[in-house]
């Protein structure tokens, strides 16, 4: 008997969205929303990257937003992936190079908080995974359904299970959100569609601290080169059309 996957449905639910450069069809049983480093490190006020001096606000944005979708996207069946940094307390994975940018503050300097490395207020190590850094933030209500993945790379897609779990899942769409949007959510998009799958950007609920033009520079190579770009409130008209 063949093994039926999770992503396996009898009745196909595909919806069309408006989006760039052309609209797009999927099956919302095999689509996942894949939502990028929503977690303590990054957006707390006690987290690494306030510790380090980085304004924490603009990144904060998508919060609210991606709390409202949620409840709409669970609603139609979709599924949640939950993607954050969870590096290894050894470090034995990680470039030295790529450890040592994490200490730059700048001018040759290598003095802040790295990998792994407690902060001056001390929740434990940066980034491991099982630390408090490395778990999604309170705002956010978690689902049993939800899975968790944690990565080591800016990409979602390297040195980890996630590309197994959706292919056992049937997944074969995925919705992007989170931070930071030329970063680690534009990393993990371009490696997703490197492998197959079909890529859509939600806009408004990314965010990121770089300048606007770079983001600009993102959705244009997401258009031209690795997918679509729509906004979740646009997605969520399709997902409640009848």
């Amino acid at each position: 008997m063949k093994r039926k996957s999770v992503g396996d449905s009898t009745t196909k639910r595909l919806i069309k969205v408006k989006a760039k450069p052309f609209d797009v069809e999927f099956d919302v049983a095999q689509a996942a929303l894949v939502i990028v480093d929503m977690q303590n490190d990054f957006l707390h006020p006690e987290g690494w990257f306030a510790q380090k001096g980085i304004d924490t606000r603009d990144v904060r944005k998508p919060i609210a937003k991606i709390s409202k979708f949620l409840d709409t996207w669970r609603a139609h069946h979709g599924h949640v992936i939950w993607l954050n940094w969870g590096v290894r307390a050894d470090l034995l994975n990680l470039p030295k190079s790529f450890q040592k940018k994490a200490t730059w503050s700048g001018a040759n300097r290598f003095e802040a908080v790295g990998y792994a490395q407690s902060s001056p207020i001390d929740h434990g190590p940066s980034l491991v995974q099982g630390s408090w850094g490395a778990q999604t933030i309170s705002e956010f209500k978690t689902h049993p359904s939800d899975i968790v993945v944690h990565k080591h790379r800016l990409s979602g897609f390297w040195d980890n299970e996630l590309d197994s779990i959706l292919r056992l899942m049937g997944v074969n769409t995925l919705a992007f959100a989170g931070i930071n949007t030329d970063r680690c959510v534009f990393s993990s998009l371009q490696d997703a569609s490197f492998l197959g799958y079909e890529c859509l950007l939600l806009k408004d609920l990314c965010a990121t601290s770089s300048p606007d033009y770079v983001s600009q520079a993102i959705y244009f190579l997401v258009e031209k080169l690795h997918g679509h770009t729509t906004n979740a409130t646009v997605l969520a008209k399709a997902l409640m059309a009848p």
